[in-house]
Parts: structure tokens; sequence; C-alpha cells
């Protein structure tokens, strides 16, 4: 019970908010030009120097209280210190999806916000390897990777990018593991199916779906993207109408049998609660029971993974390629031996992530509070690390308040 006396203390006895303040005003903004500007900032970082130096004196082991009043809220301190009660173990990678997770269209401008980049820089001048983990096209990832946290840091040999929901790693800096194509250990049936698809998806396109979606510049997986904003009415029709072409055109690449389309349709909606009720919505519901598809169909199916992504996507991927392969991969690749990472995101795919990480015990899951149901079920019944929208410096806060607090 020592540290959380300690915490009651450090935050009953202190101005703690002060200090993390002064602490966001001089990491965050830096010295400028003018001489009134970096006086400004001098006096702001001398007087962070005394409120420490007050706690330091007043604490045992001061230095690590002084630290974390300078990082977290009292909220998070606490939260930290029963995730350290509790497993004892300091975070040792960062595993984070972008789009609504580190950045939000509806509260961050679709910008990763700088609290968040600066976090993560301290993450990583600690030697906390950091995973980007995204269904983006690794080109994408790269730009605003290298945007946001500098080239240097991008190409330290400490971070590393699944992308395309792990189609594939990239890991700058680690020679002939540089990049793994993980589609290429697939089987020939399955790359045939991605081949056939990927060559037909545009020039077959549905009349209905002509100028309202585009095909996503993946390397392997088949993305099929709104040409209007994501969430909007138009969005939500013609992903709606595209979810269901791509089901059709899966069928026509699995068999010849005309019925190919509908079994493909019965396979998925009998899996998919949310397919399902697209297919129920656009009148596109199958004449097949799933159990009629014969098993040669059903054995390539077993290995294909439709997803729907509400007024975002259409996609189609492989069984074996996700995200928790992905971020195996790369662990591997950064020598991560016996990970315990925080995972963050809010679709289904990071929950492939989140679950490996919680079966195999090696790892956090957080997510935002308007990620779907199955994630915000997962994490509610694990640690309840749920943020509001847009604020992913809630929990990066509180896992590096963790890390302060493990010996």
């Amino acid at each position: 019970m020592e540290r959380y006396d300690l915490l009651y203390r450090l935050y009953g006895n202190f101005d703690a908010d002060a200090v993390r303040d002064a602490q966001d005003f001089v990491d965050l903004l830096p010295p400028l030009g003018s001489p009134v500007a970096l006086s400004h900032w001098q006096a702001v970082d001398d007087e962070l120097t005394a409120k420490k130096d007050r706690i330091r004196r007043a604490l045992s082991d001061g230095d690590r209280y002084a630290e974390l009043a300078a990082r977290a809220t009292r909220d998070q301190a606490f939260t930290a210190l029963d995730l350290y009660t509790k497993y004892g173990r300091a975070v040792n990678a960062l595993v984070l999806d972008v789009d609504e997770t580190l950045r939000s269209a509806g509260q961050t401008d679709n910008e990763i916000p700088r609290e968040v980049l600066h976090l993560l820089t301290q993450f990583h001048e600690e030697g906390v390897p950091i995973v980007i983990c995204t269904g983006q096209t690794l080109e994408n990832v790269k730009g605003f990777a290298i945007q946001g946290l500098g080239n240097e840091l991008v190409h330290s040999g400490n971070v590393s990018i699944v992308y395309e929901a792990g189609t594939g790693v990239f890991t700058p800096g680690h020679g002939s593991d540089t990049k793994r194509l993980l589609y290429e250990t697939l089987d020939d049936p399955v790359q045939s199916v991605f081949e056939s698809v990927r060559g037909r998806v545009i020039s077959d396109l549905p009349d209905a779906l002509r100028g309202g979606v585009h095909l996503q510049g993946n390397e392997f997986n088949v993305t099929l993207k709104p040409n209007f904003e994501t969430g909007s009415d138009d969005a939500e029709e013609v992903i709606d109408g595209a979810l269901v072409y791509l089901l059709d055109l899966l069928g026509e690449a699995l068999t010849d049998d005309p019925a190919g389309p509908d079994w493909a349709r019965a396979y998925f909606a009998e899996r998919d609660p949310e397919i399902a009720g697209v297919l129920d919505d656009r009148d596109a519901l199958p004449t097949s029971e799933a159990a009629e598809i014969p098993d040669d169909v059903r054995r390539t199916l077993e290995r294909v993974t439709v997803a729907y992504y509400h007024a975002d996507a259409a996609e189609l991927s492989a069984v074996d390629l996700n995200k928790a392969a992905g971020v195996r991969a790369a662990l591997d690749v950064l020598g991560v031996d016996d990970p315990f990472v925080l995972v963050m995101g809010d679709s289904k795919s990071d929950l492939d992530v989140m679950s490996w990480a919680a079966e195999n015990e090696c790892g956090l899951a957080a997510a935002p509070e308007h990620s779907s149901p199955g994630v915000l079920e997962h994490v509610r019944e694990t640690d309840e690390l749920v943020f509001p929208r847009g604020d992913a410096a809630s929990v990066l806060r509180t896992a590096y308040a963790l890390n302060l607090l493990v010996d």
C-alpha cells in the first residue's frame, strides 16, 4: 500500500495540475524566436524545476513521483498503479491504430494531435518500440508517420508499420527483414481468388457504383472506398452496394457454378450480423443456406474474409493476414521476445490484436468510446481503458505512468 499512500500525498499535498500544465507548456510550446517568448518559456521552465524539486525533497523516491506529477493526472496515475498491481509489468511496445484512434475526423480534424505525437516521442526515447497498425497502404502511413514523428525516429530501427491490416510489415533499419510481404506465404488457390477479384473489381463496376467508389491502392487486399465523406449518407449508400458487389465477385472467383455469388452471400451473412443486415436492407439476402455450400468452395471461403466498415469501406482480405499476425511479425523483427503491449484501436480488425494479447496475457487494450461494439465489450471486460473520441493522449499518459511505477 505504500505506493498508493505516496500517490495520495502527491496529489493531495501538491498542485500536480500546475506541474503538469508547466511540463506541457515546456514540451509542446518550445522556445520561439522572439526574446519575449524565450523569456516566458524560460520562466515557466525554471518554475517547473522548482515545483519538481519540492516534490523530490518531500517524498521518498521523489524523482519518480515528481515525474508522475508532470506526466499524469490523478486519475491516470491511480489507474496506472492499479495496472501495476494487477500485472507488475511495464509496457514494452505500443501497437497503435491510426484512424479514429490516434486521430479523429470529428474531434482532431483528422490530424494526430501534437500532444499525442510528443508522447510517442517520449516512449521512443525510453526505448519502447512503436508498431503502427493500420488498414491503410504503406505509402500513406509512411507519409504521415514521417511528417508527424520525423524521419529520424521512423528510421531509428525501433518503429514498425503493419499495413493493409496485416498484409505486410515495414520496419526500416532491419536489413533483409525491413519489409516482410506476408501475403506471399498464402497458397495458390487463395492468391488466385484475389487476382481474379482485383482484375475485375473496377472494370466490372455496376453503373450504380461508378463515380461513387474507388479502389484503394493496396498491395494485396481489395478495398473499395467511398468518393464521399466517410460516415455520410452517400458514403453509406455506395459502401453498402460495394459490399454486395464484392461478395458476388468473390463467389464468381471461387467457382464456375452460377450459385457462387449466392454461396458467398450465405457464408458471410451467417458469420457477420452486420453483413446480413446490409444484405437484408438491400433485398440481397441469399436464397441458399450456408449448409448447402459445397465442401471445396467452403474450404476456400474459410481462407478469405470480407469486412464491412459502415460508410467507410468494403474489403476482401485473407484470414491468415490480419493485424494480429502482422503485429506478431513486427514484434519478431523488433526483437520484442516477451511482449507486454498496449493495443489501441477501434475496429473489428483491432479486436484480433486485443484478443491475441488477452489470450496470451501479453498486453492491455484501449479504445475510443465510439468503437465497434465488440471492441468496447472486450476493453470494458479487461481493464476498462475507454477514452473520449480524439483523446488518445489520456491512455498514453496512463501507460507512461505505469512504466514510471515499474521498478
